[in-house]
């Protein structure tokens, strides 16, 4: 295939394949602890680490990386004094996110760095950025299979799992920082604008088979893949955005699953 002769494509392929594995990793927690807005929240303000680094001079998913882990933390602080009203504290982030992004707009010199961070652009990775990902992604999923099992009982019911000798505190802030540090380092990949799509579209796919958590978390992923691998190739051969034609392209699965499974049930 044409595809595979060229490097920069090969590197996209590696990355967008490694990325696709973890998005649907935390997606499913996320979609379980009905807090699929926190990917919007982060988005916007690895948006605004990513200009930091434009700005500054550095690698700017280095910028989004830092930005995000310390919204994660402020995030889940605030969270906290606000037990009954946890929706706050994503509003609070995602409005500073924004407003510091708009702030940072006027001075980056360059709009197509920025805007390749908006909506994804493969072909813009370095080789030091395409190392930090591999690497970066490499210790958050080895995080996660770490404390799988913790993660999984915080995501259906944390005063169960608190019960049961966990350590919830802990543990979300743990998941907030892998969940930041996932969400920074696919900005290059997916873009910004719609990467919290690509956490919760495997998720909602793969729950429509019904499964339990495990085999559900796994086909997330497959999705996740899937709809990746897919995207990059469309987006190679037709000239499109690679971030959303991965998404559309998952979109588009999942109306098909849908629309499947509702003439399954109506033909019975």
């Amino acid at each position: 295939m044409e595809i595979f002769q060229y490097s920069y494509m090969i590197k996209a392929l590696i990355v967008g394949f490694v990325l696709s594995i973890i998005i649907p990793c935390m997606g499913v927690v996320v979609v379980n602890k009905k807090i699929s807005v926190i990917g919007d929240a982060l988005s916007h303000v690895s948006l605004s680490g990513v200009m930091i680094g434009l700005i500054a001079g550095f690698s700017p998913i280095v910028g989004a990386i830092l930005t995000c882990i310390i919204a994660s933390l402020l995030l889940e602080f605030i969270r906290k004094r606000f037990p009954s009203y946890q929706e706050i504290s994503t509003a609070i982030i995602m409005s500073a996110g924004i407003g510091i992004a708009s702030i940072l707009s006027g001075f980056v010199k360059k709009s197509a760095n920025f805007e390749s961070f908006l909506f994804g652009s493969i072909i813009a990775i370095t080789p030091f950025e395409f190392y930090l990902i591999l690497g970066v992604c490499l210790v958050v999923i080895c995080t996660f299979l770490y404390f799988f099992r913790d993660l999984m009982y915080i995501s259906f019911d944390e005063m169960s799992a608190k019960l049961s000798g966990v350590n919830v505190d802990r543990i979300n802030t743990i998941f907030m920082i892998l969940i930041a540090i996932t969400i920074s380092v696919s900005a290059r990949t997916v873009g910004v604008l719609i990467i919290s799509s690509l956490m919760v579209i495997p998720v909602a796919c793969a729950m429509q088979f019904e499964f339990g958590y495990i085999k559900t978390t796994i086909l997330s992923s497959v999705f996740g893949a899937v709809f990746t691998i897919s995207g990059l190739i469309i987006s190679f051969y037709l000239g499109l955005k690679p971030g959303g034609s991965i998404v559309l392209f998952g979109v588009i699965t999942l109306l098909v699953i849908l629309v499947a499974k509702g003439l399954k049930y109506k033909n019975r």
